[in-house]
């Protein structure tokens, strides 16, 4: 592994860690709508440059629209908002904790959805240990209100939402095989569009007055969380591989309980422990049980 892929392994599991508290603090001025547009917006501008720099796009792409505007939805408008929605309702660590199900939600899309996924012993067991987490996490036995199950359900929601996308991307966009930076650019530019029409800019402004929530959607979630993330994403997957790639979100619910515990205050429950770690048990179970795939030859 070389030491610049390392890094940038490192530093973007730590963004998106951060991106659950920047979430809160914009969260505290305008609605997670809001908060879902100006992220796009401001995440749009480094994946944008980027394209242009890989000289990735091309006339022949806008044949397949229709793939870009589905996982404009998935995997960004939706999905950004469903999170933004549950951080509001949950402290920052269990709503990062709630985000390692994705892996969870792509494998039962794939199994569902892909000929190519088998369901065996192995692989159902992981799923069964990372649910068993996510109840944890819910305690939806507790009768005094500790966690907001809605906020719980939107952040599965979100967690489904990407995970299904990646089981579309590898059924319908894999094949056509368009550089990453341009359909990238392409699922971000339509999530935009669509926002800029939907979302209301009622009190938008408010965010103004706070500067730690400015730069924390600004900077935090836009610039690094989605444009600078996604660059960097991209560089590992060129570097390591599609695989060690998405060992990345695996660090992300570490970091942000983390912060909600040594920055924020947020009390620390022993069953959020037990509960992230079995999230991330369940996803090495699924990793385990994936069948190896042969290597092209060279």
């Amino acid at each position: 592994m070389s030491r610049a892929a390392s890094v940038a392994f490192v530093v973007v599991g730590l963004i998106w860690g951060t991106n659950f508290i920047t979430m809160k603090w914009a969260l505290e001025s305008i609605s997670a709508g809001q908060v879902t547009l100006l992220r796009v917006l401001f995440g749009f501008v480094p994946v944008l440059a980027y394209g242009l720099f890989r000289r990735a796009f091309a006339r022949s792409h806008v044949r397949h629209l229709h793939h870009f505007a589905v996982m404009s939805v998935l995997a960004t408008s939706l999905y950004y908002f469903l999170y933004a929605a549950g951080t509001q309702l949950l402290p920052t660590g269990i709503a990062g904790a709630l985000s390692a199900s994705i892996p969870l939600f792509s494998f039962l899309g794939a199994a569902v959805l892909l000929r190519s996924e088998r369901i065996t012993a192995l692989r159902l067991a992981g799923v069964l240990t990372g649910l068993a987490g996510v109840v944890l996490v819910a305690r939806p036995w507790a009768t005094t209100g500790e966690v907001a199950v809605t906020g719980v359900v939107y952040m599965l929601l979100g967690s489904a939402s990407v995970g299904l996308s990646f089981v579309y991307a590898r059924r319908f966009l894999s094949p056509l095989e368009i550089p990453a930076a341009a359909l990238t650019t392409y699922q971000i530019g339509i999530a935009l569009l669509s926002l800029l029409v939907v979302t209301d800019l009622d009190g938008i402004t408010a965010i103004s007055h706070d500067v730690r929530a400015t730069v924390g959607v600004v900077v935090g979630l836009g610039l690094l969380g989605t444009g600078v993330a996604f660059v960097l994403y991209y560089f590992i997957v060129e570097q390591l591989g599609a695989v060690t790639a998405a060992s990345a979100t695996y660090i992300p619910p570490v970091v942000a309980v983390l912060i909600g515990w040594l920055l924020v205050g947020e009390e620390l429950h022993p069953l959020d422990g037990v509960a992230m770690a079995l999230i991330l048990a369940g996803v090495l179970i699924l990793r385990l049980g994936s069948p190896r795939r042969p290597r092209p030859a060279v």
